[in-house]
């Protein structure tokens, strides 16, 4: 719901060099030319036209001097072949037109349609500014931007963004980084946006959902080998989502109990903040951890047992809490949810490290524990000849707040390019490192390093609590068995999808983190078609 994608999104995402070079061993593959695929695109790009916007009869084309702008050509030559008005602006002189782009405007120039500068467009707007057009198509920069637009390009775009009618961008909406999902300042914010051969994973992190509203895939016929052979370039980023996710619950067995199902056990919730470890423990319980214990506030036991009295409390204010023990118990820990900044985190935080360097714990640190974090140097007395940084048995959630605190920089430097970041992350920190928002990604130690984009969630999200129920989750299902690495995986696409239904039913403004939980519980247990085939 967050990102909208027709059914035929690929799962793997490429950069914009490496779709170039997807789009050479296609034009290899098929025995095309260059101009022959970019029909194919224009072609494809048209035919969606056709289907989302049935009624258009006036149409505008924006057109620059690339093959992005070829493409725009031969959309409007199918357009005016097919009976509709077609005006086509043209930001690059036709002089400066080269190979199939040029090959593109002559065959556009041969059909009943207008062709203007975007001087004299602008001349033409002089008595209606806001033009009589049904649909403008964005076809102005491709994937290969690297800089912000400027002059007559710039202006285009912000006149499309200003305007009521809707737009359709041809691959890559103009403006926005094809790799990232950054801006490069003006970047035109389009309604649907079709794209060619190779996924670009910009469109589906950050602000690159904002831009490209639905999103369209389209090979062009390229064969398999395109994606699969030798000289093909390398999959560095996958894209995951509740169907990819699925696979990874397994069924349990008849003879299982709550011990064989794990324990969780939860650091967290100071003063004022009880809240937020509760919401990660239910989401433990409702994940099916067999057993989970938290350690918090004293003053927090008596509400905490009301909402859940399957979940064992203990206060750090009655006495003295045997931490050891409940360590000495635990399939994993989480910490972080609610736990603050003050002595109390300090100290919780220190005997968490501590325990995890002795026993091997898995560890899940969120929140202000991943503040705590930053700040940290090594201590030798708890390391026992390891070093506190990096760690490979732990789980990190930062939002992107979180993460330019733990490596030092601004948030903006983090978002400008989410990849780079949570890349920097995982090296520092190690582990397995998530980095929340829009298209959330994922990074562990695995060699060669991937990334995992997930494309499920809605902007409902935006709320507090959403991180500790994904911290309980990541817990529950590690506690019942699942690596490091499938349970994050698993957790922030099933956290994800329950937000889609919970949002599904009432909406996104207004859902509340424990409005998730009921869903969860249903996306972690196998449907009763599943249940049947299996038998």
């Amino acid at each position: 719901m967050g990102v909208h994608l027709n059914k035929n999104i690929p799962r793997a995402l490429y950069r914009a060099e490496q779709v170039r070079r997807l789009d050479e061993l296609a034009i290899a593959a098929l025995g095309l030319s260059e101009f022959e695929l970019m029909r194919r695109a224009g072609a494809a790009a048209f035919s969606h036209l056709r289907q989302r916007w049935p009624g258009v009869r006036d149409l505008l084309i924006f057109t620059g001097g690339g093959n992005n702008g070829g493409d725009g050509f031969i959309i409007g030559a199918l357009a005016a072949a097919s009976g509709l008005r077609v005006r086509i602006v043209c930001l690059t002189p036709p002089e400066k037109l080269v190979g199939a782009a040029a090959e593109a405007r002559e065959m556009a120039a041969a059909k009943p349609l207008a062709m203007c500068s975007f001087a004299e467009f602008q001349a033409s707007l002089a008595d209606d500014p806001n033009g009589c057009f049904d649909l403008i198509v964005d076809a102005i920069f491709g994937t290969g931007l690297n800089r912000p637009a400027a002059g007559d390009s710039r202006a285009a775009i912000e006149w499309m963004n200003a305007r009521a009618a809707p737009v359709l961008a041809v691959d890559v909406p103009s403006g926005l980084h094809a790799d990232s999902g950054t801006p490069l300042g003006a970047a035109v914010r389009a309604e649907a946006t079709v794209s060619f051969v190779g996924m670009k994973r910009g469109l589906l992190t950050h602000l690159g959902p904002d831009h490209a509203g639905e999103i369209v895939f389209a090979d062009l016929d390229a064969p398999a080998d395109v994606y699969h052979g030798g000289d093909s370039p390398e999959v560095e980023t996958r894209r995951i989502d509740i169907h990819s996710a699925s696979r990874l619950l397994p069924r349990r067995r008849p003879s299982a109990h709550k011990g064989s199902n794990g324990h969780v056990l939860l650091l967290g919730g100071d003063h004022g903040m009880g809240g937020a470890i509760m919401l990660a423990a239910e989401a433990a319980l409702r994940c099916g951890a067999g057993l989970v214990s938290v350690a918090t506030r004293s003053a927090h036991r008596s509400p905490l047992l009301c909402r859940r009295p399957e979940i064992m409390v203990a206060g750090t204010e009655d006495g003295r809490v045997d931490l050891p023990g409940l360590f000495d118990r635990a399939s994993n820990i989480v910490i972080g949810p609610g736990l603050g900044r003050g002595d109390w985190a300090r100290n919780l935080l220190r005997a968490v490290l501590a325990a995890q360097t002795t026993r091997r714990l898995p560890l899940i640190v969120d929140a202000d524990a991943l503040r705590l974090l930053a700040g940290r140097e090594p201590e030798p007395e708890l390391e026992h000849g390891e070093t506190v940084l990096p760690r490979d048995d732990w789980i990190l959630t930062p939002h992107p707040g979180e993460a330019a605190a733990m490596l030092g920089v601004s948030t903006g430097e983090i978002q400008r390019d989410r990849f780079a970041a949570l890349a920097a992350l995982q090296r520092r920190f190690g582990g397995h490192c998530l980095l929340k928002g829009a298209g959330s990604l994922i990074r562990g130690p695995a060699r060669p390093p991937r990334f995992k984009l997930c494309t499920e969630g809605n902007p409902g999200m935006g709320s507090g609590g959403m991180g500790d129920v994904l911290s309980g989750i990541i817990a529950g299902l590690n506690a019942q068995g699942l690596s490091l690495a499938d349970s994050l995986e698993c957790a922030v696409c099933v956290h994800g999808e329950a937000a889609d239904l919970a949002a599904r039913e009432g909406g996104e403004r207004g859902l509340a983190a424990a409005d998730l939980l009921p869903f969860v519980r249903r996306l972690v247990n196998p449907r009763p078609s599943e249940i049947g085939a299996r038998v």
